[in-house]
């Protein structure tokens, strides 16, 4: 589990294809207190560590991960928002996020509104009907409040420190995007067809 309050922006340095995707990330977490087989949210895709270095971890993602979320765009370079595993005893700054994203949501515009940044994502359509205007998403890995919902289409505002401790700063309209909804939405969503 997760709570969307990103801790570092990581690099990806390297990437590999053989089976699965191999990818190895550079951060600036203290790798000699990350396990094997712990998981690192990435992008807000919970990931496996599967080998460690001095400032590096690499994860094996699956080619059904690959085809669900936007991994499939990263390259060398490419900043990603990354999160370690909630602990018993951290603080959930947040909202509960598992790591499991629910589709990819496209950036369709952007407006910059004081020193913050409006921008409007469209949700795929079986997924819209679980976003609220305030509700909470996960979008790259970063916990956010919705200010508006029109169909498809929703807005998050993003203020200068959001922009500046994520990945958000980088982004531009066309860009995919991992979406995960709200855990206690999905949920009341299911309650209600069953009622």
């Amino acid at each position: 589990m997760f709570t969307g309050i990103i801790t570092d922006i990581g690099t990806v340095i390297e990437l590999e294809q053989k089976g699965d995707l191999r990818a190895r990330i550079r951060t600036a977490y203290d790798t000699s207190r990350i396990d094997l087989g712990a998981s690192i949210a990435s992008d807000g895709v919970c990931l496996t560590v599967v080998d460690l270095g001095p400032d590096w971890y690499d994860v094996m993602v699956s080619a059904e991960t690959v085809s669900k979320t936007n991994l499939g765009n990263w390259a060398q370079g490419r900043r990603v928002n990354l999160e370690r595993a909630l602990r018993v005893g951290d603080e959930l700054g947040g909202h509960i996020v598992s790591g499991h994203v629910d589709g990819v949501a496209e950036v369709v515009a952007m407006a910059d509104e004081g020193d913050s940044t409006r921008v409007t994502l469209r949700a795929p359509q079986d997924l819209a009907r679980f976003i609220a205007p305030k509700g909470s998403v996960a979008l790259n890995g970063t916990s956010l409040t919705v200010n508006e919902v029109d169909g498809c289409d929703f807005g998050i505002n993003f203020i200068p420190h959001t922009k500046a401790v994520t990945t958000w700063g980088d982004v531009a309209v066309g860009d995919r995007i991992n979406l995960e909804i709200d855990t206690l939405a999905r949920y009341v969503a299911r309650l209600a067809e069953a009622g």
